[in-house]
């Protein structure tokens, strides 16, 4: 067969075959580097089978070349099968190890521990894998600042780490490393390369912030919110970080809460104020110990390094000043018994001047009491009861009462406090029953329960005590009265017992003796609720006070009608004009001269004018009719009607009725003579009276004229008012023009 002679680069190698003894053996190749890329790498001797390889070959491009031999006779017959003809490339270290970056940039904390890992270089190398070409070696060539040392370098796996405690980034903050890698194991044939790695050292609270000194400062007494010192410290961390910022506490001399001491975000002090008013006369000097610290936590070294440095003392004098009186405490307690005679005396409120000590000087003034109770004497501030103290009616706290007690000084300064009167309790007050009307469903129901209160305090209360008082022999005999708790009872009835309402008085008594007795309104009721004999009761009042009230109404409506029948008798019995027939009213419906419009009011009833003869009537009167020689006169009260007279000489007067209403009908005749003896001096003086003015000057105005409008117009006279029927409806004058404003002020007057 084909048998593959190895050749080393440029020498030749061969292929030979076995057939080659006995025949001419041709030979050829195909493959990766003949007719494949990368062409015509590698040729054969047609005759002879020598492998030629035609340029150099790198490696790292292809690492292998499979290719396939034929040997073939000449007349193209297969000598022997096809030889697959692998060729590898041997491998040369012509490859440098490279860094996967030039420039590193790493951190690490101050005062880290030995041994702390900082980061990790690493490189790469083309060369054939796992041979000497591609073993790699990391090493630092140089470190800035030079010293002291403080990293190094793992050989194989280029970790970096520290060998030193004593990084401080107060003194070098960053470091820079040349780092070298080299095949061949670090060989010094070995090919090599460098990369930079800077290191950052970041900062860390291994610093304690310092005070410079201790303070002394001097504030007023009675200040409050008032800025009285800034304290500057030092810190050499990182400035404006967690590790540089400022906390102070106060540790020691605040424990009145007098003082309050921040931080300034901007200059890093301690701002210290006063929050709480200091008083001379209590303490003239203050010691405060201020304690510092960070935002951070420092670190275990600095911890361990922390020294009095750390903590300051701040003096703070306190300056006197000349204040007003002091009530204080703000809330004093005074015990008072109640229902205490009126006149007692008892201690009051007690101010003090703050210079002296003393209530000596001071004057006292009673600003609120609630039931005005008290009075209280303005040199020595002693209270006088004014009243007698009732502690149930004091308010919501019914054991404390307050005063509000000002004390004034020479100056006029001030200051207020609060009495607070604990009213002791006497048993004033007995129990009392809460229920009223009860309703009890028979037989549903076999009891129902009753209870009490006590406005006295407990122990003049409950237990209380129910008893039936004083009851007949009939209640005695159907109904008992057993304890249900301390302020309850039962009330049972028997079952003989009927339907009704019971009266049944019950005494209640507290446990000091006090009692008093209740009437209570039983309803034995037939029902299934309480409810259904509450509504009857309900209606059974309710058709009480109806019946009442009918008959008040009835009784009423027969005195009027018996005033009316009194009233059509006596004017059967006579034919007299009543007196008051003229007081009426009349209304001048037109103006026909210059002169003050006037309204003549009596009764509500309004007219006109007759004419220029100072004949005048006001009111309804009916119709005069001359028959003949003979002259009648019918009067109709009611409706409209015309008066007819003078027939002959050639005009007609009528009278207009103003107002209509439903008025009795007198049809009564009288004779012409009598009608005129009545009316003509009374229409006289009206008419001279209606036609003069405030100053009773007689006005311009003349009676008006109308012409004759016929006999017995069946629609009456058209007048100023004829379509008001109302009985007072007078309100149309309220809207006339202004013309009519003095006649109507005229007869609002009359």
């Amino acid at each position: 067969g084909l048998v593959p002679l190895p050749f080393p680069f440029p020498l030749p190698g061969r292929v030979q075959s076995d057939a080659a003894q006995n025949y001419t053996i041709f030979y050829s190749i195909s493959g990766r580097g003949v007719d494949q890329e990368p062409l015509n790498l590698f040729f054969i001797e047609r005759d002879t089978g020598n492998l030629y390889c035609t340029q150099p070959v790198d490696r790292e491009e292809y690492d292998v070349f499979d290719l396939i031999a034929y040997a073939s006779t000449a007349d193209g017959y297969s000598a022997d099968l096809p030889l697959p003809l692998p060729i590898r490339v041997e491998d040369e270290n012509d490859n440098y190890p490279i860094f996967t970056e030039e420039v590193y940039n790493f951190e690490v904390l101050e005062s880290s521990r030995h041994g702390t890992t900082v980061g990790v270089v690493c490189a790469t190398d083309k060369d054939e894998p796992d041979t000497m070409h591609t073993r790699l070696k990391y090493s630092i060539l140089n470190q800035t600042p030079r010293s002291p040392g403080l990293f190094s370098v793992h050989p194989s796996t280029g970790v970096i780490t520290t060998v030193s405690q004593n990084l401080d980034r107060e003194v070098v903050d960053k470091y820079s490393l040349i780092m070298k890698v080299q095949d061949m194991d670090g060989q010094f044939f070995g090919l090599m390369t460098t990369a930079t790695c800077i290191i950052t050292v970041k900062d860390s609270n291994d610093n304690l912030p310092t005070f410079r000194q201790n303070y002394e400062v001097s504030v007023e007494e009675n200040t409050v919110n008032k800025e009285i010192l800034r304290i500057p410290v030092e810190d050499k961390d990182l400035i404006n970080t967690a590790n540089w910022r400022a906390n102070f506490t106060i540790l020691k001399g605040n424990e009145n809460g007098h003082f309050k001491i921040t931080t300034d975000k901007e200059t890093n002090e301690g701002v210290l104020c006063v929050v709480k008013p200091l008083n001379y006369e209590e303490n003239h000097q203050v010691v405060l110990e201020i304690g510092l610290s960070n935002e951070a936590p420092f670190s275990r070294d600095a911890a361990l390094r922390m020294t009095t440095m750390n903590r300051a003392l701040v003096t703070v004098h306190v300056k006197d000043q000349d204040e007003g009186p002091d009530c204080s405490p703000a809330v004093q307690y005074v015990r008072i018994k109640e229902n205490l005679a009126v006149g007692s005396k008892i201690n009051g409120y007690k101010a003090y001047d703050p210079e002296t000590g003393r209530s000596s000087g001071l004057r006292y003034k009673k600003l609120n009491d609630p039931k005005g109770w008290i009075t209280i004497n303005e040199i020595s501030g002693l209270i006088e009861t004014s009243k007698t103290l009732d502690r149930e009616a004091a308010g919501p706290r019914k054991d404390l009462y307050n005063i509000t007690v000002m004390a004034i000084d020479q100056d006029g300064r001030s200051c207020t406090g609060t009495l607070a009167v604990d009213i002791e309790d006497v048993n004033d007050n007995p129990p009392e029953i809460l229920q009223h009307y009860l309703v009890i469903c028979k037989p549903k129901m076999e009891y129902t329960d009753i209870s009490a209160t006590d406005p006295d305090e407990s122990i003049n209360g409950a237990p209380f005590y129910f008893s039936l008082a004083n009851v007949s022999p009939e209640i005695n005999r159907l109904w008992t009265l057993t304890r249900v708790n301390d302020t309850a009872a039962r009330l049972s009835y028997r079952k003989n017992a009927e339907f009704q309402e019971y009266y049944i008085p019950v005494t209640v008594k507290d446990r000091a003796g006090q009692s008093a007795r209740k009437t209570l309104r039983v309803n034995l009721c037939d029902c299934t609720h309480p409810s259904q004999c509450y509504a009857r009761s309900a209606r059974v009042v309710l058709g009480k006070w109806a019946i009442l009230a009918i008959l008040l109404g009835i009784a009423l409506l027969f005195s009027i009608l018996a005033t009316l029948v009194c009233g059509l008798v006596n004017a059967g019995k006579r034919k007299s004009f009543p007196e008051d027939l003229t007081q009426q009213n009349l209304i001048i419906s037109n103006t026909e001269a210059p002169g003050d419009d006037k309204v003549c009011s009596a009764n509500g009833f309004t007219t006109q004018t007759v004419n220029s003869s100072s004949q005048g009537f006001c009111g309804t009167l009916g119709s005069a009719v001359k028959n003949g020689g003979q002259e009648t006169i019918e009067m109709v009260k009611g409706g409209h009607q015309t008066l007819e007279s003078c027939r002959g000489m050639g005009h007609h007067h009528t009278l207009d009725s103003c107002r209509g209403g439903a008025v009795e009908m007198d049809n009564t005749r009288y004779s012409y003579s009598e009608w005129h003896s009545f009316t003509q001096p009374r229409l006289g003086e009206k008419l001279h009276l209606c036609n003069q003015n405030e100053d009773h000057i007689p006005s311009q105005d003349y009676v008006l004229t109308y012409n004759y409008e016929g006999r017995g117009s069946p629609a009456g006279s058209v007048g100023c008012c004829s379509e008001k029927q109302e009985e007072d409806g007078l309100d149309f004058l309220n809207n006339l023009e202004a013309k009519f404003t003095a006649l109507a002020e005229t007869c609002a007057k009359r």
